[in-house]
C-alpha cells in the first residue's frame, strides 16, 4: 500500500476557475483550487496550505461570508457522480462530503448570508439545483433548472430563501420553502434584451442585480418587479465579454473582460469612470474584507501570530481609503489593485501553459528553473518566488539545463536554435542557428562544460564544441528515426546515452562518435537515466514500463509496471541508487524502491499529464511540473533520504575468517 507523499509548497495558479481566487474575509489568507487540490497561501508570511479531497480537477470554490466555511465542487466523467464539499477553515479539514446528487460537472455554488444553506448547481448534463442544509449536510429541497443551463447562481444578501440563477437568454428568481421543502421560480421579463449572461452581483440592499454578458455589457434588472431595468455601459462593450463582475461599498460596479481590460463604471450613469489593462482575459475579482470606505478609522483586523513588520502592513492593507482589489487571470497572473484608480500592481505569476522541462544547478538545490513557450523562468525553490525570466516571444523553449560550471543556462527551442544565457541577468550569452531541423528537442552540458550534446526533431544528435567566442559542431550522429527526447552523459564524459520516439535507445562514444550499443523495444522512449554506478540504464515510455537496462550488453534486466492508465514520461533516480520517481499520464508522482521494484510513495495533486519530475541535488525534496503549468514541491520521505547503498552490501571478511 503506497503511503501519500507530503505535499511541501506548490507555485502555479490556474486562473481558469471562474471566480477561482479569493481573498478570505480574514484579509490574511488567499485561496485558490489548482487541479484536485485548494491552496491556501497566507499572504504575509508566504506559507501555504492544502486542502485534499476531490479525486478530479475542481470547477468551482467559493467562501461563506465571515469565512467560516469553504465550499468547493468538481468535475468528473460523463455519467459519474460530481462531489461537493464544504470544508471548516479553522480546522482545516472537512465537514461534509455532499454526493449522489449531481452528476459530471458543479457549475456554480453559492452560501447564504447567515451561512445556514449552501446552493448547488449542476452543469448542463445535470441541470439540478439543490440547496443544503450546512449544520447536517442533507439536502433541504431541490428542482431541475431545465434544459438552458445554469452559469451562475447567486443567494440574495439579506435573505437565506431567496435566489438568483442566470443562464444563456433568461435569468430566473427561486423562492425556497424550507418548512415544506420547496422551491419555485419566477422568470424575470427581460423585454427585447437577448444575452448570454456570464456572471452575477446583487446590490447590498437587494433591490437590484448586475449582470455580465458575453456581449461585453451589463444588464441591470429590477429583483422586486422581476422585470428588465436599462443597459450599460454607454456606446461602449468589452471585447471577449465580461467574465467577473463585483460591486464597492459605495455603488460602483467593477467588471474584467476577456481582453485583459478591468473597469469601474458608475452605478448611477452606467459611465466608465477608469479602467486598466491586465495579462490576460480577467477570471477572478476578489475585494478585501472590512475595508472602509467613508471613514478612516474600520474594525481593527487581528494581528495574532504577527511580526511587527507584518502587522504594519496589515494595518495598512486595512486602513485603505479605498478597497484593495485581488485580480486573477487565466495567463496565470495575480494583480493587486485599489478601487479607485484601477492601477493594477503585478504580484504573483507563474506558466500559464505547459512546462516542458526542469534542471538544478549542479549540487545546489536553492533554485531550479522551468521553460515553456516563450520563457525559461528560475525560482527560488524555498519561497517560491520567480527570481529571473528570460523570453523570447513566439517561440517555445523544448529543453534547458546549467552547464556544470554554472555559468549559464543553455536551452534548445522550436525555431532549430541553441541558446545560452547568463544564470544571474539573464541576458544572451550565444546562439548557434540552425543547430536542428524543426527544432532543438534536448541539450545536456558535458561536466568539463566544453562540449554540448544536443538532439532534434528527426533524430540527429550532434556535438558541439563550446569556445569562449565560437561554437562548432564536432559531429553529427543520424541512426535515430524520430524524436530524440532526452540525452544522459556519464562522468567521464566519453559517452552519451541518447532516448527517442523511434523505441530506441543508443549510447555513443563521445570520443570516436560511434555507436556503442544500441537498446529496442517497442514503444516510444520519453526519458532515460544512468543508474550512479552507470552500470544499468533505467528507461520510461508509452508502454507505461520502467525498464532496466544492462550498461554493458544492452539486454533488458527488468521490467516494472509503472502506471495503469497511461504512458511515463519523467523519472529520476537518487544520488545512492536506491530509489527511482516517476511520473506521467496518470498524473501521480510514484517513489519506487529500486531494488524491490515496489511502489512505496505516491503524491496526487496535478490536474494535467506529469512532464518531467526532479529529485533536488540535496535529496531533500522532489519537484514535478505538468502540462498545466504548476510546480508542485514534494518533501522527499524520511527512509529514501537515510537510504545508503552500501548499508545492504555484505562487509568484507576480516583476516583468518572464512568469508
Amino acid at each position: 500500500m503506497e503511503t501519500e507523499l507530503e505535499l511541501s509548497a506548490v507555485i502555479g495558479f490556474k486562473g481558469t476557475v471562474a471566480d477561482g481566487l479569493i481573498l478570505h474575509p480574514n484579509n490574511e489568507h488567499l485561496l485558490f483550487p489548482l487541479g484536485t487540490t485548494i491552496v491556501v497561501r497566507h499572504i504575509i508570511e508566504r506559507t501555504q496550505q492544502f486542502l485534499r479531497g476531490h479525486d478530479n480537477n475542481i470547477s468551482v470554490i467559493t467562501v461563506s461570508d465571515s469565512g467560516k466555511y469553504i465550499a468547493s465542487g468538481q468535475q468528473t466523467h460523463m455519467g459519474f457522480q460530481a462531489d461537493v464539499i464544504i470544508w471548516d477553515f479553522d480546522t482545516m479539514s472537512i465537514l461534509h462530503r455532499l454526493k449522489l446528487l449531481h452528476k459530471v460537472l458543479i457549475q456554480s455554488l453559492t452560501f447564504s448570508f447567515n451561512e445556514m444553506y449552501l446552493a448547488s448547481v449542476g452543469g448542463q448534463d445535470d441541470a439540478n439545483l439543490v440547496i443544503w442544509d450546512i449544520e447536517s449536510g442533507n439536502a433541504v429541497c431541490g428542482n431541475p433548472t431545465g434544459t438552458n443551463a445554469v452559469n451562475r447562481i447567486c443567494f440574495y444578501n439579506n435573505s437565506d430563501d431567496r435566489l438568483i440563477s442566470i443562464h444563456d437568454y433568461q435569468v430566473l428568481i427561486w423562492s425556497a420553502d424550507y418548512s415544506n421543502k420547496k422551491i419555485s421560480n419566477d422568470l424575470v421579463n427581460l423585454g427585447q434584451v437577448k444575452r448570454k449572461f456570464t456572471c452575477v452581483v446583487i446590490d447590498h440592499s437587494d433591490s437590484f442585480a448586475y449582470m455580465g454578458t458575453k456581449t461585453g455589457d451589463i444588464v441591470e434588472i429590477s429583483l422586486d418587479k422581476a422585470m428588465y431595468k436599462r443597459i450599460g455601459p454607454v456606446k461602449r462593450l468589452f471585447s471577449l465579454g465580461i467574465n467577473c463582475i463585483t460591486q464597492v461599498p459605495n455603488g460602483d460596479i467593477l467588471v474584467g473582460a476577456g481582453d485583459g481590460t478591468i473597469a469601474k463604471i458608475d452605478h448611477s450613469n452606467m459611465r466608465v469612470k477608469s479602467e486598466a489593462e491586465v495579462l490576460g482575459a480577467v477570471t477572478s475579482f476578489s475585494l478585501t474584507a472590512d475595508a472602509p470606505t467613508d471613514s478612516l478609522e474600520p474594525t481593527k483586523p487581528p494581528f495574532i501570530g504577527l511580526t511587527p513588520s507584518a502587522r504594519s502592513r496589515h494595518f495598512v492593507l486595512a486602513h485603505s481609503r479605498w478597497h484593495p482589489l485581488i485580480v486573477g487571470t487565466d495567463k496565470a497572473t495575480i494583480y493587486w489593485s485599489d478601487t479607485d484608480t484601477i492601477e493594477p500592481e503585478l504580484r504573483n505569476t507563474c506558466h500559464y501553459a505547459q512546462i516542458n522541462d526542469l534542471a538544478f544547478p549542479y549540487g545546489f538545490s536553492k533554485v531550479f528553473a522551468t521553460c515553456s513557450i516563450n520563457d525559461i523562468r528560475v525560482w527560488n525553490s524555498k519561497t517560491r518566488q520567480e527570481l529571473l525570466r528570460i523570453e523570447v516571444p513566439g517561440l517555445e523553449c523544448h529543453s534547458i539545463d546549467f552547464l556544470k560550471n554554472g555559468k549559464s543556462i543553455i536551452s534548445g527551442w522550436n525555431d532549430g536554435k541553441i541558446r545560452a544565457f547568463l544564470p544571474q541577468s539573464g541576458k544572451l550569452l550565444y546562439v548557434i542557428n540552425d543547430a536542428h531541423n524543426h527544432g532543438v528537442t534536448v541539450v545536456a552540458g558535458t561536466n568539463d562544460c566544453s562540449r554540448i550534446v544536443s538532439g532534434g526533431e528527426q533524430g540527429e544528435v550532434r556535438v558541439w564544441s563550446i569556445g569562449s567566442q565560437t561554437q562548432v559542431m564536432e559531429a553529427s550522429l543520424k541512426e535515430h528515426r524520430a524524436r530524440v527526447s532526452d540525452i544522459k552523459i556519464n562522468a567521464n564524459d566519453d559517452q552519451a546515452v541518447s532516448s527517442s520516439h523511434d523505441g530506441s535507445c543508443i549510447v555513443w562514444d563521445l570520443e570516436n562518435f560511434t555507436r556503442i550499443i544500441c537498446l529496442f523495444e517497442s514503444t516510444m522512449f520519453k526519458q532515460v537515466v544512468y543508474h550512479p554506478d552507470e552500470s544499468q540504464l533505467l528507461t520510461a515510455g508509452s508502454d507505461r514500463k520502467i525498464t532496466y537496462w544492462d550498461c554493458y550488453d544492452g539486454q533488458a534486466i527488468r521490467m516494472l509496471d509503472g502506471s495503469d492508465s497511461g504512458e511515463i514520461n519523467a523519472i529520476d533516480i537518487t544520488k545512492e541508487g536506491e530509489h527511482c520517481v516517476s511520473g506521467g499520464e496518470d498524473k501521480l508522482v510514484k517513489i519506487w524502491n529500486y531494488d524491490e521494484g515496489i511502489c512505496y510513495n505516491q503524491g496526487t495533486g496535478h490536474s494535467g499529464t506529469i512532464t518531467r519530475v526532479k529529485i533536488s541535488p540535496d535529496q531533500s525534496f522532489i519537484v514535478s511540473v505538468g502540462s498545466e503549468g504548476a510546480i508542485f514541491i514534494w518533501e522527499t520521505p524520511k527512509e529514501v533520504i537515510e537510504a545508503k547503498a552500501d548499508s545492504e552490501m555484505p562487509e568484507a571478511p576480516e583476516d583468518g575468517e572464512v568469508a
